[in-house]
């Protein structure tokens, strides 16, 4: 994408995906000219006429991953945070304001990750963000983080290998179907089919089921946690209980329709305070 960012001379690149024409109604649809070249959108329409010049049975939709030149993103977005009538979103109302004032293309996406389907996944609301963890924690999954020809880069922060202790009968450390990131240390607790974040402990006789959990999460001794998504910092007192009484549940924390508990950092702050690395004392 960067390449044709830079061959095609475009001020702007928008990585697109081509759908079904019945699927238009959950994306915002590009329309591209045979060029390439950006020269419209349509924000989730019911239906729509334009086709894909990639493929003339498709429609091209917006991923959400965009390429500025630095030159042109910054005045745009000085602009549009000086108007109080933006969303101050991409889709809504940056890309359609540079529209015919820059060079705008599209990038057909590639998926290099191997697999027969594309996959892409809109994390924009919690049911999907969970679903596209729990994925990456399934047996075979479609997003593999272990493909060695295709690396991921990111910012990695330097912690100790995760560690699992305790051998004892009723006080093991183990975690199964789950990932688990360097600097955890699953003290005699168990992990199913879950996303243990950098620098989380679960302590002794806990259990974490099918739930994602933030860095710097703490979980205390005799803890029952599932389908859960627990905040960066939060430190979960001896003996919490989440995700098995959805009232119970939904009286101190956030609950989805569909039964995900979110217990956000607030919580820790006001149940059980912690020192979290974004404050300053004075």
């Amino acid at each position: 994408m960067l390449r044709q960012h830079l061959d095609s001379g475009a001020d702007v690149t928008l990585a697109t995906l081509p759908i079904e024409p019945q699927d238009v109604a959950r994306f915002g649809v590009v329309e591209v000219a045979r060029n390439g070249e950006v020269v419209g959108f349509l924000e989730k329409p019911k239906q729509t006429h334009l086709r894909s010049p990639f493929n003339p049975n498709m429609v091209d939709a917006s991923m959400g991953v965009y390429l500025f030149n630095t030159d042109v993103l910054l005045p745009a977005l000085i602009k549009d945070a000086e108007d109080p009538e933006s969303q101050h979103d991409f889709g809504h109302n940056i890309l359609p304001a540079i529209l015919g004032k820059y060079k705008l293309f599209a990038y057909n996406f590639v998926d290099e990750n191997r697999k027969e389907a594309l996959y892409w996944r809109d994390v924009g609301t919690l049911e999907a963000f969970y679903d596209a963890n729990m994925d990456v924690a399934a047996v075979s999954p479609i997003f593999n983080l272990y493909d060695n020809s295709w690396p991921i880069r990111t910012r990695a922060r330097q912690y100790p290998p995760a560690k699992f202790v305790f051998a004892e009968k009723d006080r093991m450390g183990t975690a199964l179907d789950s990932i688990v990131s360097n600097g955890c240390i699953i003290s005699g607790g168990t992990v199913k089919n879950s996303v243990i974040s950098p620098d989380v402990r679960v302590n002794s006789y806990s259990e974490v089921d099918s739930s994602i959990l933030f860095s710097h999460v703490s979980v205390g001794r005799h803890c029952r946690i599932r389908r859960c998504i627990i905040d960066r910092n939060v430190h979960l007192p001896e003996g919490t209980t989440i995700g098995f009484d959805t009232e119970a549940d939904r009286s101190r924390y956030f609950v989805t329709d569909s039964g995900i508990t979110v217990v956000t950092r607030d919580y820790s702050l006001f149940e059980n305070p912690v020192t979290v690395d974004y404050f300053t004392s004075e």
